[in-house]
This record gives C-alpha cells, sequence and structure tokens, in this order.
C-alpha cells in the first residue's frame, strides 16, 4: 500500500470516528446528567391524552440535573380527565420543589389554564388567550335528520337512564337535570383547583368562571398569571429561580411525526360523535 493512500485512510478512519462520537454525544445529551440544564416541555393542541406530557413531566422531575421545568401551552383544553392528570402531575412536581414555570402561546384556555394552575410560575403574552374557566358538555341530536329518513333507533336498556343524551333524540328534562349536576360538579373542581393553584379566594374564582375569555394582560391584573413575557423569558426566569448562572441549556424531547398527534392537533372534538364533557373553549 502506497504512504498516500495509507494517509489517506487515516483521515477518512479519523473523519469517521469523529463524526460517529458527534453523533452518539448529540443523541445523549439531553440524558447525560451534567451541568444544570431547563427542560422544556410543550402542550400543543387539544389534550385528547395525557401519557407523553405525564411521562416527560416524570421523568424531568427525576433527574438531578435539570433544575427547572418550563410547560409550553399552546392549548384550547380538551377532554376534562386527561387535563385533570397533567394538572395533578405538574402539582405534584411542583411539590417535590422543582420549578415548574408555564409559557402561554397563543392560546391556553379553559384546559389549557387548567393544566397552569399549580405551577410555580405562569408567563404569559400580551395577546395571549386564555381563561375560559368552565365546562362545556356536548352531544348530537339526530333525531330529526332521521325521522325525514324514515329510519328509527331500536333500544333496549337495563335502567330508564342507561342511554342518557342518545344522539337519537333530544335530552329530556329529567335527563337534562342530571346531566347539569355532573357539569356543575366538573365544574367545582375547576375552580377549587385554581383557587388551590393560584391562592385565590374561592369565590372570587367563582366570578371569573363562567367560560370568558381573557388576554394575558387582563389575566395579569386578574392574578391568573404573574407575569407578562415570550417563551424566551421563561425560559430566563426558570434558570433565574433555579440558579443557573449564564445562558441556561435546554433540553426537550424530539418531535417525531404522529397521526395521533396531528389529529389531537386538528381536530376539534365538536366534530366527534356522542356525549362530551369538556374543559374546552368552543370555536
Amino acid at each position: 500500500m502506497s504512504k498516500n493512500r495509507k494517509i489517506i485512510l487515516f483521515f477518512l478512519g479519523l473523519f469517521i470516528t469523529l463524526a460517529a462520537v458527534a453523533f452518539v454525544l448529540t443523541s445523549l445529551s439531553d440524558n447525560v446528567p451534567l451541568g444544570e440544564k431547563i427542560a422544556l416541555v410543550k402542550v400543543e393542541g387539544v389534550i385528547l391524552s395525557s401519557k407523553e406530557t405525564v411521562k416527560e413531566l416524570k421523568k424531568y422531575r427525576e433527574d438531578s440535573s435539570i433544575k427547572a421545568i418550563v410547560v409550553r401551552v399552546n392549548s384550547p383544553g380538551g377532554a376534562v380527565v386527561p387535563s385533570q392528570e397533567i394538572y395533578s402531575e405538574i402539582k405534584k412536581t411542583v411539590g417535590k420543589k422543582k420549578i415548574v414555570v408555564i409559557s402561554m402561546g397563543s392560546l391556553a384556555a379553559s384546559g389549557g389554564y387548567y393544566i397552569s394552575a399549580p405551577a410555580t410560575k405562569i408567563i404569559a403574552n400580551h395577546g395571549t388567550i386564555t381563561g375560559s374557566i368552565g365546562v362545556i358538555m356536548e352531544t348530537l341530536n339526530v333525531g330529526g335528520l332521521m325521522l325525514k329518513l324514515g329510519v328509527s333507533s331500536e333500544v333496549v336498556k337495563s335502567g330508564r337512564f342507561k342511554d342518557i343524551a342518545s344522539m337519537y333524540r333530544g335530552i329530556g328534562k329529567e335527563e337534562r337535570v342530571i346531566l347539569q349536576g355532573v357539569l356543575d360538579d366538573t365544574h367545582s373542581q375547576f375552580i377549587e383547583a385554581v383557587a388551590e393553584g393560584r391562592h385565590i379566594p374561592i369565590e372570587r374564582v367563582r366570578e371569573m368562571a363562567d367560560g370568558r375569555i381573557f388576554t394575558g394582560r387582563q389575566a395579569l391584573a386578574l392574578g391568573l398569571v404573574d407575569k407578562l413575557g415570550t417563551l424566551q423569558d421563561a425560559i430566563y426566569e426558570a434558570a433565574k429561580m433555579a440558579g443557573i448562572k449564564g445562558e441556561p441549556h435546554v433540553v426537550t424531547k424530539k418531535e417525531d411525526f404522529s397521526l395521533t398527534d396531528l389529529l389531537s392537533s386538528k381536530l376539534n372534538l365538536n366534530l366527534l360523535p356522542g356525549l362530551k364533557i369538556n374543559y374546552l373553549m368552543s370555536f
């Protein structure tokens, strides 16, 4: 083998080795517990599931190199239970003495506000749409259409309210009383969560909890948020609160394309059939 060829092969091997090392370090950098880092968790679109967000929060809460978590919320809310589960995980994280700062994007309303309530600090943009502290219950009524088409529904049930709010007929008077009771209780849970998380008297929260929306600036005046600022402001605020000096190192989950994520961010829950109780801002 000629001398020149050996030199070329040496440098080629060196280049491949360095490239491989760089790739490995880049891939593992978010998982290596070195230095002091800020974690960024994103909650975007309609909240249909809590699984991935809860998983991220738990991971960062237990990582000693993560000194604070910034949760970027850009959501109109969604289903009640996933919203409550994310709320509980944020509350648990704050309870474990790890700083959680909410950064509100264009929209952080209803369930999007619900999950924000227990955070250490909430930062909204001036024009963020937030609030919408309320619950909505909807079901389709296709009874009239079926009648025109000459189609009827046959029901066999074990209890008089087993088919409550059936989409094949309207909601009866007794059914409406039952459903309103469920709705009111779910609404009370929302009010209590906001009062506890924001340290606002429950009666004052109740006055604001009629479903109305607020800009970030209005929400600041009402005590629903702590400060106005951007995502970058929220990151710097989290770093400052955590005692990190200099430019904070931000780690976040890599974005993977998912059909479920696409549907959850693009679909309005109102398009889905059946009875739904949601912490969701109506469009």
